[in-house]
């Protein structure tokens, strides 16, 4: 019989353990990207950062928790009012806070906003909780204006399943062979780059007859399910993240990544690969949050492959195990938008449209970049600060 998780951590734990949990975890400074060393601490925090917290703005809208633990819906607001409120600036970092206590939030048939206005909104979800400057919107190094099908905007990625059947071939859909499970289409967008995403904003424009609906896991559930000392030893380790399916698309299709910069001065070259902590810290809510999971994350740090590979596969089980942590979103109407935060949720489409002449599906994407991932020793868990609140 193979060793179960925990068997396998306790087993690497201690020859690991003077090679990455050094007595005190080094400080994160201002560098330019080198090639990771073979052994590297998950970057650190210079200094901890205070949870941010509601003002209470959006109280008098009328809203509710789709599950207790992941997922809030906001009924008859309308978003394009509130960017051009007096008091705009506190009902978007009220939105921005909620969207990373939440995890994801959803609105219904916002048919006055533009792709500018999504873009306008996304971007200020990041200034207004905290961002770097330097980090604007996402381009996409395969999604963008450069495709057939890619609209004429690099910040706006068109979501279609007509141009992922062209490019990719199947590849992230389950539906080219008989799978029996969709589990590898779990993610979190653009994990590959070295400054990847805080908020990201879907608005669906097409529709299928029925279908294609999307889902959302909490990380920070991910995290707090996992028993204490294993969750002290995966926040000592860093993954890789790449996306070669992406190269290998461009190669076969017959054009090139985009390989300026996308959105921030780091995110540049064609190589879509970066190192960032298994275990992240949300800075908005100062949680923990299991970051090393789905088809992005190509493997663990200074482990063996058997290591890696038990744990990454470990990490989406607790995920498609729990449907208690994930929320399920259909798609009602043309328009009707969703934001989440790629630093604490992962999420999948549902290509059960595909093969059954439903309709196409169609949205427009806007991806706000945030900072490096980071793990602040001092952060605590979702449930663990819950819980002191109610104290």
């Amino acid at each position: 019989m193979a060793p179960s998780v925990s068997e396998t951590v306790s087993q690497v734990t201690d020859e690991l353990h003077e090679k990455i949990v050094p007595k005190s975890l080094p400080v994160q400074t201002e560098t330019k990207e080198e090639t990771a060393p073979a052994v590297q601490a998950p970057s650190v925090e210079t200094q901890h950062k205070e949870p941010l917290k509601l003002s209470g703005a959006l109280d008098r809208f009328e809203s509710f928790d789709v599950t207790p633990v992941i997922g809030r819906e906001f009924v008859d607001v309308n978003l394009v009012e509130w960017l051009k409120a007096p008091n705009s600036d506190e009902l978007i970092r009220d939105l921005a806070i909620t969207i990373s206590q939440r995890g994801v939030v959803f609105f219904r048939k916002q048919d006055n906003i533009t792709n500018d206005l999504q873009k306008e909104l996304v971007q200020r979800l990041g200034q207004l909780s905290g961002k770097p400057s330097t980090s604007g919107l996402h381009i996409h190094p395969v999604a963008n204006s450069g495709r057939e099908l890619g609209g004429k905007d690099d910040e706006i990625s068109v979501i279609s399943s007509e141009q992922a059947k062209k490019i990719y071939r199947d590849k992230f859909l389950f539906q080219s062979e008989k799978k029996q499970s969709g589990k590898e289409g779990w993610h979190s967008d653009i994990t590959f780059e070295p400054v990847p995403s805080d908020y990201a904003l879907l608005r669906l424009t097409q529709l299928p007859k029925t279908g294609g609906d999307t889902l959302w896991a909490s990380g920070y559930e991910v995290y707090d399910r996992i028993s204490t000392p294993v969750q002290k030893f995966l926040e000592s380790l860093t993954a890789t993240y790449a996306q070669p399916k992406f190269n290998e698309a461009a190669e076969k299709n017959g054009f090139k990544i985009y390989s300026e910069p996308r959105g921030a001065p780091e995110n540049v070259g064609e190589v879509l690969e970066a190192v960032h902590p298994v275990v992240r810290t949300n800075p908005v809510t100062g949680w923990k949050s299991i970051f090393a999971l789905g088809h992005h994350v190509q493997r663990i740090n200074d482990l063996v492959e058997g290591e890696s590979s038990a744990l990454l596969k470990w990490f989406v089980r607790l995920v498609v195990d729990n449907h208690d942590l994930q929320v399920r979103h259909r798609w009602q109407n043309a328009n009707d938008l969703a934001i989440w935060d790629n630093r604490s949720v992962f999420h999948v489409a549902t290509p059960d449209y595909l093969d059954q002449d439903l309709g196409e599906r169609t949205g427009q994407r806007a991806v706000s970049l945030g900072e490096r991932p980071y793990f602040d020793p001092q952060s605590t868990g979702r449930r663990e600060a819950l819980a002191k609140g109610k104290a």
